[in-house]
C-alpha cells in the first residue's frame, strides 16, 4: 500500500469495571490517509500485565537473537515525512513472498536447527549443503505444506528464500529434496532430543510427556459374555454391533490401559489427565521431602 508507514507498536486502553481496573493491549500500526496519520488496529491482545510484556520481550530477544525493538512498545516522535512519487512510473516486478519464509528462517535458527544440521549432516560433493536443503523442506512445511515436486517447481521460486539462503532456483529440484530427507532421517532420534532440549531452554519449561489414545472394536455376534460390550456411536460405522472402547496411556516409566463402552471415551481421557496431574504433584512433594 502506498503511503503506509512501516511502524508497528503496542497501545493500551484502561477500563474500570466492577471496581477493578483492566488494561487491554492492542497491536497497531500507523497508516497515512491523505494528510492524516491514523492508528489502525492489527490485533487485539487482551490484558497483558508488565510481567507478561517482559516475558514476551525476553522471548522475542531469545528467538530473534537481536536487539530490542523499542518501537514495538512506544511510538517514537517523528516529523511529517513526505515523499513525492510519480505513480505512472511505478511498477512491480518479480513479486515474491517474504514475511512467512523470513519468520520460518528465524525460527529455524532460534531452534538451533542450522547448527544441528551442519554438525550432523556431513558435507560431501553436493553443490548445496544438506543443512540448507533441510531448512528449505522445513520452512516449506511450515508455510505451505505440499509435495517435494510442488516445492521445486512452484513454491520455492515464489518466495524470497533464494535471497535469504543464497540458493538459486535451478538448484532446488525434487531429487535433491528427496535425498535431503534421506540424509535427515538417520538423525531422527538425535533431532528429537535436540528439539526437546531447545524447547526447554527457550521457554524455561518443566514438563513430562503424556501420550494417550482410544480405539474401539466391535463384535459380530450378541457378545453376551462381555458385560462391557454395548451399542453406541461407532467409529467403524457398525452401529448394528456391540462394541468396546480400549484406552491406552503412557509416560516415560509407566503404561496403563482401560476398557469400556463408547460413552466412556471422554471420561477415560479426563481420568488419565487427572491421574497424570496427581502423579506430578506426588513427585513434587516427594522431591520436597527429600
Amino acid at each position: 500500500m502506498l503511503g503506509e508507514i512501516a511502524r508497528v507498536y503496542l497501545r493500551h486502553s484502561t477500563i474500570r469495571k466492577d471496581g477493578k481496573t483492566h488494561t487491554y493491549w492492542r497491536l497497531v500500526r500507523s497508516v497515512r490517509r491523505g494528510r492524516r496519520v491514523v492508528q489502525e488496529t492489527v490485533a487485539h491482545l487482551g490484558e497483558l500485565d508488565a510481567e507478561g510484556r517482559a516475558r514476551a520481550r525476553s522471548l522475542a530477544l531469545r528467538v530473534t537473537g537481536g536487539t530490542e525493538q523499542q518501537e514495538l512498545f512506544e511510538q517514537r516522535a517523528h516529523g511529517d515525512e513526505k515523499v513525492a512519487v510519480q505513480l505512472d512510473r511505478i511498477r512491480v516486478e518479480r513479486l515474491r513472498r517474504f514475511g512467512d519464509v523470513w519468520l520460518g528462517w528465524t525460527l529455524w535458527r532460534a531452534l538451533g536447527l542450522d547448527a544441528f544440521c551442519e554438525a550432523h549432516m556431513a558435507e560431501g560433493r553436493e553443490q548445496v549443503p544438506w543443512s540448507t536443503m533441510a531448512a528449505i523442506l522445513v520452512i516449506a512445511r511450515l508455510c505451505e505444506p505440499s509435495s517435494e515436486l510442488h516445492i521445486a517447481e512452484d513454491w520455492y521460486r515464489r518466495t524470497a528464500l533464494e535471497d535469504l539462503l543464497g540458493v538459486a532456483v535451478e538448484r532446488v529440484n525434487d531429487d535433491r529434496l528427496y535425498r535431503a530427507l534421506d540424509q535427515l532421517l538417520v538423525h531422527k532420534r538425535a533431532l528429537q532430543v535436540h528439539l526437546v532440549k531447545r524447547l526447554g531452554e527457550l521457554f524455561a519449561l518443566d514438563y513430562d510427556l503424556l501420550l494417550y489414545d482410544v480405539t474401539s472394536t466391535y463384535f459380530e455376534g450378541q457378545a453376551k459374555g462381555n458385560a462391557l460390550a454395548q451399542r453406541g456411536h461407532s467409529r467403524d460405522h457398525r452401529a448394528d454391533c456391540k462394541q468396546v472402547c480400549i484406552g491406552w496411556w503412557s509416560r516415560a516409566r509407566a503404561v496403563r490401559w482401560a476398557m469400556g463402552c463408547s460413552r466412556a471415551i471422554a471420561p477415560m481421557s479426563r481420568l488419565w489427565k487427572r491421574s497424570w496431574r496427581r502423579w506430578r504433584r506426588a513427585m513434587g512433594e516427594r522431591s520436597a521431602c527429600g
